[in-house]
């Protein structure tokens, strides 16, 4: 890591510096900095709150955004914690400190930082992938356990992925198409919301012993097929706007009907036709015999 050193204890800060150079990083230190001379990326800024206070709060709006900023203060007070927290600084230590506890800290905030990274590109990857799912019109479980009805796994993903941000509730994934599922579902703790996936792929007393198990749990589950003696809520959610589901088999017209209508407007019909092996006659006959309205 790039690590900027802001310290007028010249021997502090040698003490500092010696320590993340032993431990493989790359140091910059400052005794008195002028903010315009300031030029350089860091991955971490050490603070020392005996500065000016302008001068730290100029600095920390610098780097707030793309750096993580330690303060190291000699005593606890508005001016040297708590405004610069709230300047955008994300913790202190307390000098003189024991450089083991300094290192945790840079270790602790890093980390924190390449998780936060890491679930914003999940979640707008997940809202990416999904974003042609329209769910308005759709309540979430108000209750579990529950059922969804989907013909595509996706929306029954999407479902569960809004009800866990609404609730503050992580998700436990559990496919029952494996061999395992019930030794995972007694694992797992009570403030997670459990959810089922292939609950088509039971047998009718494999599906008996599960509403069993489920009955006291955060549980939600989803079936690619309809579920007629499903004792909890059931909500059924298909988007016929979807390609068909893995699972799913369908006929010929539905198939086609489909491709017609998730490509039409990508594809002229003289090169949709031909990806359908059909003529373009045969195009123009399948629109009017399942009636799908061709989109200019």
């Amino acid at each position: 890591m790039n690590i900027l050193i802001i310290e007028n204890e010249i021997y502090l800060a040698q003490k500092v510096v010696s320590r993340l150079l032993d431990d493989g990083h790359s140091c910059d230190y400052i005794e008195s900095p002028n903010i315009d001379n300031l030029t350089k990326d860091y991955d971490i800024v050490l603070l020392s709150t005996s500065l000016p206070s302008a001068l730290c709060k100029n600095i920390i709006k610098k780097y707030n955004e793309t750096a993580i900023i330690l303060l190291l203060v000699s005593y606890i007070s508005d001016e040297t914690v708590t405004n610069p927290i709230k300047d955008g600084a994300k913790d202190y230590i307390m000098k003189p400190f024991i450089m083991d506890e300094l290192v945790r800290k840079i270790y602790h905030y890093k980390e924190c930082r390449s998780i936060r990274r890491e679930l914003q590109t999940l979640r707008e990857y997940v809202d990416f992938i999904m974003e042609d799912i329209d769910t308005t019109e759709v309540l979430l479980p108000p209750s579990f356990p529950s059922l969804i009805e989907s013909n595509s796994q996706k929306c029954a993903d999407k479902l569960v992925f809004e009800l866990s941000r609404k609730l503050d509730m992580p998700i436990s994934f559990i496919s029952l198409g494996t061999s395992t599922w019930q030794k995972e579902l007694n694992t797992i703790d009570k403030k997670r919301i459990i959810y089922l996936t292939q609950f088509h792929s039971l047998k009718r007393s494999a599906k008996e012993n599960l509403l069993k198990l489920i009955e006291d749990k955060n549980c939600i589950i989803s079936s690619l097929e309809t579920e007629e003696d499903f004792p909890y809520r059931k909500i059924e959610f298909n988007d016929s706007n979807l390609l068909m589901s893995n699972t799913n088999i369908i006929t010929i017209n539905d198939y086609v009907k489909l491709m017609v209508l998730s490509y039409q407007s990508k594809y002229p019909d003289t090169e949709l036709s031909k990806k359908l092996g059909i003529s373009r006659k045969s195009l123009w006959e399948k629109r009017k015999k399942l009636g799908i309205e061709k989109k200019k």
